[in-house]
């Protein structure tokens, strides 16, 4: 019993890597096609690892692991691949029917949207926290 129960559990886990993956990829990707993080030198492999938390803690299921949180980095990867899509009207009837409803459709892009402004400020302003402070200017000449 023990065995079945060791064995289920690395199958359940090792399915759960695999859309973990194919989302953290996915967002990969993504922001290395944005201009901002190109114009901001921002790292994209950071800049995905914190949109992959930020979003994930907004995800419903309670872990990683847990199977709807596994439906749901499939449903966010097929969300952010379906500009790939030829046909747009199709991938977005896709999205919709995957997600329940247009209202949940756009609450997971809301999710990811505010995940990407926010990772954008948390790194910006982590990055002018540790800039050197700025040399003061001299003082001007007192005037004769």
């Amino acid at each position: 019993m023990k065995k079945f129960f060791l064995i289920s559990f690395s199958v359940l886990l090792l399915a759960g890597c695999s859309e973990k993956k194919a989302y953290e990829q996915a967002l990969l990707e993504r922001i290395q096609k944005e201009q901002d993080v190109k114009d901001y030198n921002i790292a994209p492999e950071a800049m995905a690892k914190c949109v992959f938390d930020t979003t994930s803690t907004n995800m419903p299921g309670f872990f990683t692991y847990d199977p709807y949180r596994r439906l749901t980095y499939e449903r966010y990867t097929k969300m952010l691949n379906a500009e790939k899509a030829p046909d747009p009207k199709k991938a977005f009837e896709e999205l919709t029917t995957l997600f329940g409803s247009p209202k949940n459709l756009s609450e997971a892009h809301s999710n990811y949207t505010e995940s990407v402004m926010e990772c954008y400020s948390l790194i910006t302003d982590t990055r002018t926290d540790e800039l050197p402070p700025a040399e003061s200017a001299p003082a001007p000449a007192p005037a004769k």
